[in-house]
């Protein structure tokens, strides 16, 4: 195979709907996945035999099924289950793509423009016993229930707050699971802090959608509002959940407890390309800084998605369409009356899915108290670097020398599970802005490797000029 006139590193909503525009305006388009098959986290398994849970996931993850088969029907090449780990820009203006995968030889492709869309991650929820064997994140457990039709088993305990938290508590109860509790830890006061926002967000979607949600689990579930601490205990896994609510301490048995406080975008791409990025305090944390096209401060690097921002899956399919209209226009497919006439339906679609996000962002942004730990809780899992320690090195380190200090970031996760604690953290201690504390610095690769995929990588001048180019 050839080279390629857009690369697109992700397989969820926006990277399928920049696909398929991408190929309707004649470019050749890839898209590379870590996943075995198509749809990103919201639509994860919906093209396989699991998508026959789709009467427990409910009508909108059903709604995958046909943006999949566009795409399948599409004329993108798709590469599943293969991790892009590094990117090099190239002196033609282009870009060079290391591939590797379990199921085929490492390999190095070249592509004219990137469409990074890696979608989020879940917040770290560092707690005491939050690393107890039992305890997971609420998308976590999401994702097992769609790739695999696996849920929790024994008394199960969701805490935190946001939309997924209780889209999971729905999706539990509908495959029968029977919930101990849900601590909702959304602070006192915050509802009234964000009235402001009400007007757009009752004349959005979410609305409807969000207040049966919610009534339909606060019937069958405890539902236990304005909690402010939370604790997981057992010896060898997760054996009950303590918790304060209201100046009332309180503590339940659980064998599973599943923790969320909403979504971050995935910026270690965007960032290792050296994208500039920014922090965001009404949903703290860090997102690139884009155009209204997705256009990064890279040239020829577009983000689109949740990782450009968290948007939802209907401003995530938007924003995908639009990068793709933005390349082919970049690249001469398309001039730039034929762009912006192709633009309306998607930007009409992007308006309307955003309209009651500023609610959504203000009322379920997390409280310090599970954003910024204390003492001996683990802020970073894989290394077990606990809070005190990066406060008391705080004032002589930024997040990159804390590497050097505390090996944290440095583990398998590479970071992308503690990078915002360490840095809150640090920036609590030292009282500087996040801004200006940054995250770790991304590097490639951003993924572990193996040595056969480094091994693999063009070293001399035949193999670089023999990298996939585009034909024409």
């Amino acid at each position: 195979m050839s080279g390629v006139d857009v690369a697109i590193i992700g397989a969820g909503p926006a990277g399928l709907a920049a696909a398929v525009t991408a190929t309707q305006c004649g470019l050749a388009a890839i898209v590379i996945d870590e996943n075995a098959s198509p749809g990103g986290q919201i639509y994860r398994g919906i093209a396989t035999k699991h998508a026959a849970w789709a009467n427990v996931l409910g009508d909108d993850y059903a709604r995958g099924a046909p943006l999949v088969a566009s795409f399948r029907a599409s004329a993108a090449a798709y590469v599943p289950a293969t991790t892009v780990w590094a990117i090099a820009p190239h002196a033609d203006g282009g870009f060079e793509l290391a591939l590797h995968s379990p199921r085929a030889a490492p390999r190095v492709m070249h592509a004219r423009a990137l469409v990074i869309a890696t979608g989020a991650l879940e917040r770290p929820f560092p707690v005491p016993g939050w690393t107890l064997p039992g305890v997971m994140m609420a998308g976590a457990a999401q994702a097992l229930l769609k790739s695999s039709g696996l849920v929790a088993q024994g008394p199960t305990v969701l805490a935190g707050n946001g939309p997924l938290l209780w889209l999971v508590a729905s999706q539990y109860l509908a495959a029968g699971v029977a919930l101990a509790a849900l601590l909702d830890t959304t602070p006192r006061g915050r509802l009234a802090q964000t009235l402001r926002h009400a007007p757009a967000f009752m004349a959005s979607a979410y609305f409807a959608k969000g207040r049966a949600l919610v009534r339909a689990v606060r019937k069958r579930v405890r539902v236990v509002e304005y909690v402010d601490a939370l604790a997981v205990e057992g010896r060898d896994c997760a054996e009950a959940v303590r918790f304060r609510a209201e100046g009332r301490d309180e503590t339940l048995p659980a064998r599973h407890v599943l923790l969320h406080q909403g979504v971050v975008p995935d910026v270690r791409m965007a960032g290792a390309l050296g994208c500039a990025l920014e922090w965001r305090d009404a949903m703290a944390c860090f997102e690139p800084m884009v155009d209204a096209w997705g256009g990064s401060s890279v040239p020829g690097v577009h983000v689109a998605g949740d990782a450009a921002g968290i948007v939802g899956v209907d401003a995530a399919h938007a924003r995908g369409e639009l990068a793709a209209l933005a390349i082919a226009n970049a690249q001469g497919r398309i001039d730039g009356n034929a762009r912006n006439r192709a633009a309306q339906a998607p930007l009409r679609q992007l308006a309307h899915a955003l309209r009651g996000r500023r609610f959504l962002d203000a009322l379920y942004r997390p409280a310090e108290a599970f954003r910024i730990p204390r003492g001996d809780t683990l802020a970073c899992r894989c290394e077990e670097v606990a809070a005190r320690d990066i406060a008391a090195l705080a004032g002589d380190a930024g997040p990159n020398g804390m590497k050097a200090y505390t090996r944290c970031g440095m583990g398998p996760c590479q970071g992308r599970y503690c990078a915002l604690t360490v840095s809150e953290i640090i920036a609590q201690q030292t009282g500087r802005a996040m801004g200006e504390v940054g995250l770790f610095r991304a590097r490639f690769p951003v993924k572990p490797v193996t040595l056969e995929a480094l091994a693999a990588l063009p070293s001399t001048t035949a193999e670089i000029a023999a990298v996939e180019r585009p034909s024409h």
